[in-house]
């Protein structure tokens, strides 16, 4: 069994002060405490920044952080290994998502994998592209779906090709009856999330000359219909997260298509643990069957 320090320095990592990660562990805030200052100790620096607020990271700590990781997940597969062997099917996956993802996806995914592994327990974070991206290079997640490409050193699997259209109130038509073309865009402003702009959204602007002063806002995908629906703007939303939306707009396909590519990441020590193995086979399964063609098409 590894050093219980380095179980108590994952689990400050995530709950972020001393107090709930005793809780999450079932041991005293002091046992905590003892624990941090044996690995400070024997490390020979700090590796939290304490304060009233909870625990931070020094940047020392963030340096070890994937480390620590790596070894906490390679005995989490090892015990894996010996359950299958064994002929059990053990472990826990954590898989991060975006909100689409998590609302169309994961909960038949999960659904189906339960029953052919009911024992594997599995959790869920719903967060940014970037952010998944570097949690799972942390090895605080073992699964991410995310928009590709990535520049980090992590395993990819293509998932689906997810065509980008523009949101309209209920009463416009393009001026073809049939795709949204530069003409129809020009003195139009546009309401996004923040973490699309930089990303695939950003092309599609850029290729019509959408100035960033016709750009506003907003919190999430169902916010975005409903201020289109109440005519403050148009928006640039991708078929996924449009599949369970709702709201009296009219949706349109740009003249020139526009993608994005969605994958998942996992690190080279995760893609081995059998849960994590079989949950990829599970996802793939999913979205073959879901859309053959690979490329999510607006019916």
């Amino acid at each position: 069994m590894l050093p219980f320090a380095y179980q108590v320095f994952s689990t400050v990592v995530a709950e972020g002060t001393f107090y709930k990660a005793a809780l999450s562990l079932n041991v005293t805030p002091s046992a905590i405490s003892h624990s941090v200052n044996q690995l400070e100790s024997a490390l020979g620096f700090p590796v939290f920044q304490r304060s009233r607020s909870g625990a931070t990271l020094t940047p020392n700590g963030q340096q070890i952080l994937p480390i620590i990781q790596d070894i906490l997940n390679s005995e989490s597969r090892l015990e894996q290994e010996a359950a299958n062997i064994q002929g059990l099917t053990t472990g826990a996956i954590r898989i991060g998502a975006f909100s689409s993802v998590c609302i169309n996806w994961l909960p038949p995914i999960i659904r189906t994998f339960h029953k052919s592994y009911p024992d594997v327990n599995i959790s869920v974070a719903q967060g940014g592209f970037n952010r998944i991206v570097q949690e799972v290079k942390n090895g605080t997640l073992d699964i991410g779906f995310v928009a590709l490409p990535i520049s980090e050193n992590l395993i990819v699997n293509d998932l689906v090709k997810d065509e980008i259209y523009c949101i309209a109130p209920r009463e416009f038509t393009p001026a073809n009856g049939q795709t949204v073309t530069q003409a129809d865009m020009a003195d139009k402003s546009f309401i996004l999330q923040p973490g699309d702009y930089d990303r695939d959204t950003k092309a599609a602007l850029d290729h019509y000359n959408i100035a960033p002063n016709a750009i506003q806002f907003s919190i999430d995908d169902q916010s975005i219909i409903a201020m289109v629906e109440a005519g403050l703007g148009f928006g640039i939303l991708p078929k996924l997260a449009l599949e369970k939306m709702t709201g009296d707009v009219a949706i349109y396909p740009f003249d020139a298509p526009f993608y994005r590519s969605l994958g998942l990441v996992t690190s080279s020590v995760q893609a081995k643990a059998p849960s994590t193995r079989h949950m990829i086979s599970e996802i793939q399964a999913f979205v073959t069957q879901q859309y053959p063609s690979a490329v999510l098409r607006l019916d």
